[in-house]
């Protein structure tokens, strides 16, 4: 007996439905996830901000020429505070590092203490500083960031960590409890179970592909369901 094109859109609707239902659900979840908390909070600018303090102009520094002579290897540079400090901050290739702006001298890595007292001045929290690890093994959540690095855990709501180069005295990252359910759902969202960064992953294409012949099976029942009251 020939069946009908409706009996096999019905029977791929619903066995395609139950392939792919859970994912379907997955994405509505965390594309509500990723819609209703603003990407600032996210990111974390609540909690953590570098502050652009005035430089003067009138103050005793090197000058370009004497950078250049003493670090011949040297890219660029730019003019900042650290801990209430004129540095300029050195580029060459993919390295950073301090040099004290009024003496031209390189200065050594910060310290834990250092790094305490910069996470301090940064964090906008009313969490206590709980611990500080020196990391020379990126964790997932900043692994793509340069290390070795400082993370200056708080304490209070949020668990926010601070991740700071101990070279360039610079913010590299702001982690929190928000962000890291995102990056959760994100991962769910696009499918990457591994490295949560590939939108072009194999997975996710063929569970697109399913979810389109879902949603064209849905669409050739609806048709049939109205033409068939039509007939009626």
């Amino acid at each position: 007996m020939l069946m009908k094109p409706a009996f096999w859109a019905r029977r791929a609707h619903k066995w395609i439905g139950l392939v792919i239902g859970v994912q379907a659900l997955l994405w509505m979840l965390s594309g509500v996830y990723m819609t209703v908390v603003p990407l600032g909070v996210i990111h974390g600018d609540h909690l953590a901000h570098v502050h652009g303090t005035p430089l003067p102009a009138q103050a005793a520094r090197v000058g370009a020429d004497v950078l250049s002579a003493r670090y011949p290897q040297m890219e660029s540079f730019r003019l900042k505070h650290v801990l209430e400090r004129e540095v300029y901050e050195i580029r060459q290739g993919k390295q950073k590092y301090l040099v004290d702006a009024a003496s031209g001298e390189r200065l050594a890595p910060m310290d834990r203490e250092q790094a305490i007292a910069l996470a301090q001045s940064l964090y906008q929290g009313d969490g206590e500083v709980e611990r500080v690890e020196w990391i020379t093994r990126a964790p997932s959540e900043v692994k793509t960031r340069p290390v070795p690095m400082w993370a200056v855990h708080f304490s209070g709501r949020g668990d926010t960590t601070l991740y700071l180069s101990p070279d360039s005295g610079e913010l590299l990252a702001r982690r929190h409890d928000l962000w890291r359910v995102f990056d959760f759902v994100w991962m769910l969202h696009i499918m990457d179970y591994d490295n949560r960064t590939d939108v072009n992953n194999t997975l996710l294409r063929v569970a697109s592909v399913i979810g389109l012949g879902f949603a064209l099976s849905g669409i050739w029942l609806l048709f049939y369901s109205f033409g068939k009251r039509r007939n009626a």
